[in-house]
């Protein structure tokens, strides 16, 4: 018998975090491993996304319905029932769940608990979010290990996260599985989108204030003026939607910005745009940036987190000095123009995503880092 191991999650969608977990499972389960994905979501939520992925792909996930918040009494139930159905590992994959279980010694968890941090926030002090960041790094603090998805995270984190291990682990992508799925016709409202505008820039994450969308949208409403053909598809969900839709209204480019919600349609999406824009202020290692540079489709992001050493410090794409409008504008601008090195530049991310940054070898090492968590006493 395998590892058994219950990942834990809180998504809002299939994003990056939901894809690395779908292709390390995958894995896993070829590896002989018994891993296990409880998705936890609000009551009266029939199917969140990664539980319709999970079971598309023939995967092992258990739907957790509960109310939101710090809802410590859900939590003893998740630990009793993890306890009673003999896990090994908890591997917790964002913030809820490092608080939730993380927070109780392990002398009452009595499961070994590790937890990968896909990204970190820096949220302003005495905010709400800077409460949860603070009882995150707690909660960090009680576990066995933790992963960073990239160095560049080490210069934003406590050197000493966790009681145990902390180690480096990138992400990986299933890369024929993605180009496979890349070859799905587009669907409405995009393939009238793509067919009435020369080109198409494409965004993809949670509406939220690190991903710099507004600073996208003011950046293609200056591109529009020198391309008017020109559209801007931005794929997410997420808590500034209407602050969003307002912009594209002030900005006058409704005609031409597409925001969709959540879709499960981004790997085609990239096939056929010109260009994917990561305006992001943070970011640790986006599985979105690894989708685009398998599939070829050129790159234009913020210089943060783990992304330039990706680009191969701009081999390998367009970096951004700053985030800043004009800059954005700028940097689209070029990667349009200068179309032979821009094709360069995305054969050169291509293979390097290929040599680096597979699902195989992200979860080799994962059950490296696993063996030696549980091997400590």
């Amino acid at each position: 018998m395998g590892v058994k191991v219950l990942h834990l999650i809180d998504s809002g969608g299939l994003y990056g975090a939901e894809k690395m977990l779908m292709s390390l499972v995958q894995e896993q389960v070829k590896q002989g491993l018994e891993p296990m994905i409880l998705s936890a979501g609000e009551r009266g939520i029939d199917q969140k996304p990664i539980e319709a992925d999970a079971r598309k792909k023939g995967l092992p996930v258990t739907p957790w319905r509960m109310r939101p918040g710090l809802n410590l009494n859900e939590s003893w139930k998740i630990l009793k029932w993890a306890q009673g159905n003999g896990y090994d590992l908890l591997h917790s994959h964002g913030f809820k769940f490092n608080v939730l279980l993380g927070m109780y010694p392990e002398k009452f968890r009595r499961i070994p608990m590790i937890a990968t941090l896909h990204g970190y926030v820096h949220a302003p002090r005495f905010s709400k979010m800077w409460i949860y960041e603070s009882l995150d790094r707690l909660a960090i603090g009680r576990m066995k290990g933790a992963v960073l998805v990239g160095e560049a995270m080490k210069r934003e984190l406590p050197e000493k996260l966790s009681s145990g291990h902390t180690i480096v682990i990138p992400n990986g992508l299933n890369i024929s599985e993605l180009q496979q799925a890349s070859l799905a016709s587009l669907g409405e409202p995009f393939k009238s989108f793509y067919d009435n505008h020369e080109f198409v820039i494409l965004g993809v994450g949670r509406l939220s204030r690190e991903k710099g969308f507004d600073r996208l949208l003011s950046a293609f409403s200056e591109l529009r003026k020198a391309s008017p053909k020109s559209g801007l598809v931005i794929v997410g969900e997420g808590g500034l939607r209407q602050q969003l839709e307002a912009l594209v209204e002030e900005l006058g480019v409704k005609d031409d910005v597409l925001m969709p919600g959540y879709c499960s349609t981004v790997p085609a999406l990239l096939r056929h745009s010109t260009a994917l824009v990561m305006p992001s202020l943070t970011e640790g290692l986006p599985i979105t940036l690894l989708e685009a540079m398998s599939l070829k489709t050129p790159v234009v992001a913020s210089a943060v987190g783990e992304i330039p050493k990706v680009l191969d410090d701009g081999g390998g794409g367009e970096l951004l000095s700053d985030v800043e409008p004009a800059t954005i504008s700028r940097a689209i601008e070029k990667s349009l123009a200068e179309k032979e090195l821009t094709s360069r530049k995305a054969e050169q991310a291509y293979e390097t995503v290929n040599e680096n940054y597979s699902s195989e070898a992200m979860a080799a090492r994962y059950l490296e880092f696993y063996n030696t968590v549980l091997a400590t006493p």
